[in-house]
């Protein structure tokens, strides 16, 4: 947000230069982010002077060419080479002497030097207008009035503007600052705690006065929830023009370029008093009435910038008798605005809701200085004077009358916002014992009424403008900033204390996962907890009426709260693929929320998401496509590195997978993972395989500290390996072999390993052949060929009987 130096002394005598000025808003929270410098005229006519030609020649080298002796003041003459053909002695010229700066009509510089032109030496230039910039004529050079002494600064001349802009990186909740009034106010305080009071200069409207009533368009607000207050007035006999010139070095200081006198200081008051205005064209409302309301879903309404809207049944619209002319707060409309040709001006002042405003700027993809004053919240209580600040201002600048009574409407008043402050909070916060009379002094320069003052506190009344104010922590960061962080003294003892930390809390699991997940080529992502509504149409694991709704959405696409990590990760993927990256593995720790009829709840989680091939391509290395095991073995060597190695898989019932398994502790599951529905995919966009798997992260916190770990002495006697090809039934799972092969070999066998299958060519229809190993060890003696023999004859005996299998 930009505020000017020159406009805040309008309000308030600083006593400081702008740097200074600056330094002190920074400490009361209004962050300067860079001061510059405007001049009504780019270079300021520095080093322009007024000349008095003493005498002027044919220049003896070209015939359109004069040389003059020009006097700049203080017995200097030089001489000048000029081409003007109105150049003639007695005339008083701006001269541009050398090493001074002008500036072409595209802003490029143009620095004066000394030079020979056809052979004779030049000292400066005499200038036009135009080169000047004061206007487009370059018939001739501009001759100034006779009665001016040589050697006068032309800035002086014109009142050229020299402002300094601040840029201020205003936060979100200090809609009171959003004007030059409301930073003086906050100046005004942070002088006053440095002894300093200066008195703050209010604009007067005591002149406003009804000439006649001639004009009056009724008004009628037909809901007062989304516009609480509502004004107008009447102006006629207005006559559109220019603005002077320092309405519009005043608008041109902080960036916005003049238009017209009256929308020129609709402007002017919302930067001057933080309240937007609008005005409209009196001769352009039909039925001279002003209805505020919501249209139906789909009416049309084409804006000022000549682009036709679809309105939304939500969307506050200002109204005629016929048709809407302005969307309420946001942006106006192109048949009902003030041109040249308006004589009669309707002007408006509101309060309106600033949620309501802020989704309808949404919707629409807008953003104006009105709807982001309206969506943060402004003084309800300056709706009135700044309707009469505006009004008087158009009285004096564009002429007219007030032809209306000033219509409000405020129905049902908003009472200022009360909050009890106890000394003992205020003292806890900041860190040091301030002095009562301190906070009292603190507060009344904020304009903070004190009601009562008991031993432990006060109660307080919060003035309207300031909407961000209503709890007790609010007033003590107030009263912090006005008394100034740099002033807070710290102590140079340090008192801590050691607490025990249990190794299994959820920050270093997180952390020691997350290490573990890079070092195999994971990525951390960051997705939106947010999310759209649409996402329940795509599974029947999300249900709609479970869904946790955002009073305040910022969009309808992020009007919920996810129900599945799933949808966002694919957000990411679809984003990234879109972006030629198709290799991806990303894992998120983040949360779910779920509004059930018990209550709501809120889960945590950790997702991983696969897609593409498993490594970068490389000359030495084949390519592989990510697959199922793979992301099974990256689960497994998660729940590893946990220490949870009981767990159960069983088929997943979870509608986000086309195949997929879930892996279970005895008490809950541990993590649902598998390969994503191509249907779900389709609406991402994504037309290659993704895997994801989805971690109960708080089960798995829990499952991990139940673990105990057993240290074992490292075997000294060597390990047998023995292998079997089996023939096997298609409906015969890994499972069952192992679980099979661990019964029978007890303590001797200590590993048992797929690898190998093999199903197609050479084998009967429905059988398939698994090739596995078997790890027998004894830590306390070497095992013989008969002992390892044994185990697999009855390992051989109870797969051919319970499972049919066939050795191969």
């Amino acid at each position: 947000m930009k505020i000017s130096y020159n406009w805040l002394k309008q309000f308030i005598k600083l006593p400081e230069d702008a740097e200074k000025t600056g330094e002190l808003l920074t400490d009361l929270g209004l962050e300067v982010e860079g001061i510059e410098r405007f001049q009504s005229l780019k270079g300021g006519l520095d080093g322009i002077v007024v000349g008095h030609v003493l005498s002027c020649e044919k220049h003896p080298n070209a015939d359109k060419l004069q040389l003059t002796k020009v006097n700049l003041g203080n017995g200097e003459e030089v001489q000048i080479v000029c081409g003007a053909p109105n150049i003639a002695t007695g005339q008083k010229v701006p001269v541009a002497t050398i090493g001074t700066t002008l500036y072409d009509e595209n802003g490029d510089a143009w620095p004066i030097k000394k030079g020979k032109i056809r052979g004779e030496t030049s000292y400066g230039m005499i200038c036009s207008e135009k080169e000047l910039g004061l206007s487009d004529s370059h018939e001739g050079i501009m001759v100034m009035n006779p009665e001016l002494q040589p050697g006068t600064p032309v800035a002086d001349i014109f009142k050229i503007e020299n402002d300094s802009v601040f840029e201020v990186g205003l936060t979100p909740n200090r809609a009171d600052a959003m004007s030059h009034w409301g930073v003086a106010r906050d100046l005004k305080a942070g002088y006053q705690q440095g002894g300093q009071n200066l008195e703050l200069i209010t604009p007067s409207v005591s002149s406003f006065h009804v000439d006649n009533r001639s004009l009056r368009i009724p008004i009628k607000v037909e809901n007062s929830n989304l516009a609480p207050r509502y004004c107008g007035v009447t102006l006629s006999d207005v006559k559109v023009g220019t603005s002077p010139d320092w309405l519009q070095n005043r608008l041109k200081a902080i960036g916005i370029t003049p238009k017209n006198n009256v929308v020129d200081i609709t402007n002017y008051v919302m930067h001057e008093l933080g309240q937007p205005l609008h005005a409209f064209d009196a001769a352009k409302i039909s039925g001279n009435e002003i209805n505020v309301k919501t249209l139906p879903a789909g009416t049309k309404f084409t804006t000022l910038d000549e682009v036709e809207r679809e309105l939304h049944e939500e969307d506050l619209m200002i109204c005629d008798a016929e048709k809407p002319i302005c969307i309420a707060g946001v942006f106006g409309g192109i048949s009902s605005g003030v041109t040249e040709h308006t004589n009669q001006v309707f002007l408006e002042s509101a309060y309106f809701n600033p949620v309501s405003v802020r989704k309808t700027a949404k919707r629409h993809g807008l953003n104006t200085d009105a709807s982001f004053r309206f969506e943060r919240g402004i003084d309800i209580n300056s709706v009135e004077y700044a309707l009469k600040r505006a009004a008087l201002l158009i009285k004096e600048l564009a002429g007219g009358e007030i032809t209306s009574d000033l219509d409000d409407i405020y129905i049902k008043k908003i009472e200022d916002f009360q909050v009890f402050l106890t000394f003992e909070k205020v003292n806890k916060l900041i860190g040091e014992n301030l002095q009562e009379e301190t906070i009292k002094s603190i507060l009344a320069s904020l304009e903070i009424r004190v009601n009562n003052v008991t031993e432990t506190g006060m109660g307080l009344t919060i003035p309207s403008y300031r909407v961000d104010v209503q709890r007790e922590a609010d007033v003590i960061e107030e009263i912090l900033r006005v008394y100034g962080y740099n002033n807070i003294k710290f102590s140079d003892k340090l008192n801590a204390s050691v607490a025990f930390s249990s190794k299994f809390e959820d920050y270093k699991l997180q952390n020691l996962i997350s290490n573990q997940l890079m070092g195999q080529g994971f990525y951390e992502a960051m997705t939106n907890s947010l999310t759209t509504p649409v996402y329940a149409k795509l599974s029947e694991e999300i249900k709609k009426e479970y869904n946790v709704e955002m009073l305040n959405p910022l969009s309808q696409d992020l009007s919920v709260m996810r129900q599945s990590m799933l949808f966002s990760s694919l957000e990411a993927i679809s984003y990234n693929i879109n972006r030629k990256k198709n290799r991806l593995k990303l894992f998120e720790f983040g949360k779910t929320y779920h509004n059930y009829v018990s209550g709501r709840n809120e889960n945590k989680h950790l997702s991983l998401s696969i897609t593409g091939n498993r490594r970068a391509e490389s000359w030495n290395i084949p390519s592989q496509k990510s697959d199922f095991f793979y992301l099974k073995g990256i689960i497994n060597s998660v729940l590893e590195r946990l220490g949870i190695k009981e767990f159960k898989a069983s088929a997943t019932k979870n509608d986000h997978f086309s195949e997929g398994l879930a892996l279970n502790s005895q008490k809950s599951r541990l993590v649902e993972f598998g390969m994503v529905k191509k249907s779900i995919l389709k609406h991402f966009d994504i037309q290659q395989e993704v895997l994801f798997a989805d971690f109960n992260w708080e089960a798995v916190v829990e499952a991990s500290a139940m673990q105990q770990n057993i240290f074992f002495e490292i075997p000294k006697y060597p390990a047998v390996r023995r292998d079997f090809a089996l023939l096997l039934d298609n409906s015969v799972s890994y499972e069952e072999i192992e679980q099979i092969a661990l019964q029978t070999g007890k303590k001797l066998l200590k590993e048992v390993n797929l690898f190998d299958v093999y199903q197609g060519k050479n084998l009967p229809e429905g059988k398939k052949s698994y090739a596995v190993s078997f790890m027998f060890q004894d830590e306390n003696k070497t095992l013989t060929d008969k002992q390892v023999d044994k185990i697999m004859g009855k390992l051989q005996q109870r797969f051919e009987k319970e499972l049919n299998a066939e050795l191969r």
